[in-house]
């Protein structure tokens, strides 16, 4: 098919972007609808802290088996109107792609047997991990082909054939440069690791999912985050290493990029670490999976409302099956998303105009306190999703247009006293719109530049990215 360029937002009406409802709901063989104008919890989950090998795999897969049967067992007692599992790989299951294989054939056997026992409309995410970063000391013989792009295919194949529904990643194409950018708090770096080195990869990596998946009955592409980006970004700003506002900033940019996996034909939803996928769903109209305070258990944020407003799947992110008071992480956390998911719903039931309420509420509880949660709003991420879709369908354009849009808002919010700046983050900020400014719009000039200025990177090499 190949890709199809989004050129206008998918919402006109400020009213029809909210939690629970897109605008291209995404059905599940196992009758889950997603978007369809329900909420529903995502449970995302992990193993505890053991060794992964040969001898252990047995007590893997039980493992697994143990935390599946602990959620779907949850689900029906407190009657979820339907559920998604997502498992994390851990990285030593993809470097060895049938381990992984096994444990989702382990995971989707359960769920299966939970929908024909009780009728629960439970899907399954599969998401590997990009093994072209971490498998680097393994010697990464390129971005696109070798053994290591091999393991990440075999592994998504692996997925498609055990019947799991979504296929997703946590890419990482451009990463290399782009954590360079944060350090220096040199945004030229984050639009080149975005906008030219991201954006490339994507466009091969998720070629090849919606490749695979359309392979296989029941199975999708879902979609990507740029975890190893913008929530890198957020964490440091978070822990005051660079600027809140650049960290703010490098989540609008990753929005232009993670965009391209929907335009390479994903569905939907994304990845729940993708907060940019507020932003994403008013472009493209494709349901999201957001996280938000019950995520805490992961890592913290200033965002744990008002990521709820719009998306469709509730998660967690990532939750280790270790054992606490009320049973273990992951039964726990689904009973906190889905009781989360009850009240969204329950407004909605009473009618559309308390469900914009309650969205509106989440927004308004976090968004004057950071810039980060300002970005996410619904009315700034509509607005964001527009000044991006109205630039011309230019990778490299459309990342430093999200940019000066990301600034653009920011000054807005901050001049109209929506949103609190200390004196030093809004001469950050100020800064930031000068040094965008500065950038050249012509996208070859741009890359020799950056080729030149990122020579003496050692994570970076050229060649890997066909430049």
């Amino acid at each position: 098919m190949g890709r199809q360029n989004v050129t206008n937002v998918a919402y006109t009406d400020l009213k029809d972007f909210v939690y629970g409802k897109a605008v291209h709901p995404v059905t599940t063989k196992r009758g889950l609808v997603i978007g369809g104008g329900t909420i529903m919890p995502e449970v995302n989950f992990t193993l505890p802290t053991m060794l992964v090998e040969k001898d252990t795999m047995p007590e893997v897969l039980d493992i697994y088996r143990e935390i599946a049967d602990g959620i779907c067992q949850r689900a029906v007692e407190i009657e979820v109107p339907g559920v998604q599992l997502e498992c994390e790989w851990v990285p030593q299951t993809t470097f060895e792609p049938e381990w992984g294989i096994q444990h989702m054939e382990v995971i989707e056997e359960v769920c299966e047997s939970y929908f024909q026992k009780y009728g629960l409309k439970v899907a399954v995410r599969s998401t590997p991990v990009d093994v072209r970063e971490v498998g680097s000391h393994e010697g990464l013989e390129h971005m696109w082909h070798g053994k290591l792009w091999d393991k990440v295919v075999r592994s998504m194949e692996g997925s498609a054939a055990a019947g799991n529904d979504f296929l997703s990643i946590e890419s990482i194409g451009g990463k290399d440069v782009h954590d360079e950018g944060l350090l220096f708090n040199d945004i030229s770096k984050i639009i080149f690791g975005l906008g030219v080195l991201g954006a490339r990869d994507m466009e091969k990596l998720w070629g090849m999912i919606v490749d695979v998946a359309a392979k296989h009955k029941g199975t999708v592409a879902a979609g990507d985050t740029a975890c190893g980006f913008a929530n890198t970004a957020m964490v440091l700003a978070e822990q005051n290493y660079i600027p809140r506002v650049l960290g703010a900033t490098a989540r609008v940019a990753a929005a232009a990029r993670s965009m391209i996996a929907m335009e390479m034909g994903a569905v939907g939803p994304d990845k729940d670490c993708g907060y940019e996928g507020v932003i994403v769903k008013a472009m493209t109209g494709k349901p999201i999976t957001m996280e938000g305070h019950v995520a805490c258990v992961a890592h913290l944020s200033r965002v744990g409302n008002i990521a709820i407003c719009c998306a469709d799947l509730w998660s967690n992110e990532s939750i280790q099956h270790i054992k606490l008071l009320g049973g273990f992480g992951e039964v726990v956390g689904l009973e906190q998303l889905a009781y989360d998911c009850r009240l969204l719903n329950g407004a909605r039931a009473k009618s559309e105009d308390t469900a914009l309420l309650l969205r509106d509420l989440y927004a308004d509880s976090d968004s004057y306190l950071d810039p980060h949660a300002y970005i996410l709003r619904p009315d700034v991420a509509l607005e964001i999703a527009k000044g991006i879709v109205a630039e011309k369908p230019n990778d490299f354009l459309r990342v430093k247009k999200a940019c000066e849009m990301a600034v653009k808002v920011m000054l807005d919010g901050y001049n109209s006293k929506k949103l609190r700046l200390s004196d030093q983050e809004l001469g950050y900020l100020n800064k930031l719109g000068e040094d965008i400014a500065a950038i050249t719009n012509d996208e070859g000039a741009f890359i020799e530049q950056q080729l030149a200025e990122n020579a003496d990177n050692p994570k970076f090499k050229k060649e890997l990215y066909d430049l």
